[in-house]
């Protein structure tokens, strides 16, 4: 087991499962110290519990709102009373909201900008004011999507702020770069995990027809991209989004719009 982690303190947001849960899970068994949030306490706890059995690193669970500015202060600051530091940040918490163009409401428009947008914003704010303040740099991931990069019905919102990701990712290396942080995003392919597969059994098959690689993603597949960039491996690298989606932005299709599943993001 690889232990390149080790004194390294995390904060992971929306992790009681799927992506965040797995990039959770892999940072503690390399011994990382985890604060794991999600807006629902018991999602948050459960998984918390779980993953305190894996060590070597620890995890402890902060539920609430990670597109919330005072919440977000909160979690940096429970952050560095847990564990004296925050060294490494994966803003992933998000809401995929599908609605048509013309019927969009400004409410909806807000909780998707605000979590989407507004909160990987102002974590990568207070955690760098932090690691700033602490003097040995950091690591800053933003969680977008390939939906960032290519238009999908009904998605125009989602889209606009996972698109604002790279742009923000590209933008702070001006502002954190002096001080030996790093900002990347991951845009993911379609992947598998308890939503899209409650939502749409047939997830799985459906999409590894359009992906190039002929294989649909798991969270793992996005953890490790996201373990690399975090590690000092990935510390030439930053202000760069790295597609993990075997190819689909590349060369794949959209599924039959006859049959557009509302998971399929």
């Amino acid at each position: 087991m690889s232990l390149k982690f080790s004194n390294k303190s995390a904060i992971i947001t929306g992790a009681g499962k799927g992506i965040g849960f797995e990039i959770a899970h892999q940072l503690v068994r390399s011994g990382a110290n985890v604060m794991l949030n999600d807006i629902d306490p018991e999602l948050a706890k459960s998984a918390t519990e779980k993953l305190s059995l894996e060590g070597p690193g620890t995890c402890v669970a902060l539920a609430g709102d990670a597109g919330d500015v005072a919440f977000i202060q909160q979690m940096i600051a429970q952050t560095i009373a847990y564990f004296g530091r925050v060294d490494l940040v994966v803003a992933n918490a998000s809401y995929t909201l599908f609605g048509d163009f013309f019927a969009f409401t400004e409410e909806n428009f807000q909780k998707v900008v605000d979590l989407n947008l507004k909160g990987p914003f102002f974590i990568a704010q207070q955690a760098a004011i932090q690691m700033r303040k602490q003097g040995n740099g950091g690591r800053i991931l933003l969680m977008s999507s390939t939906i960032g990069l290519r238009a999908y019905p009904q998605l125009a919102v989602y889209s606009m702020t996972k698109a604002a990701l790279h742009m923000m990712a590209r933008s702070l290396v001006l502002d954190l770069s002096r001080h030996g942080i790093t900002v990347n995003a991951i845009a993911p392919g379609a992947t598998i995990t308890e939503r899209t597969l409650l939502e749409d059994p047939a997830y799985e098959n459906k999409w590894k027809q359009l992906i190039p690689d002929s294989k649909t993603a798991f969270p793992c597949d996005i953890a490790k991209a996201t373990l690399f960039l975090l590690s000092e491996d990935a510390s030439h690298i930053t202000g760069q989004t790295i597609v993990v989606d075997g190819g689909w932005t590349a060369v794949g299709p959209y599924p039959n719009a006859a049959n557009l599943s509302k998971t399929e993001s």
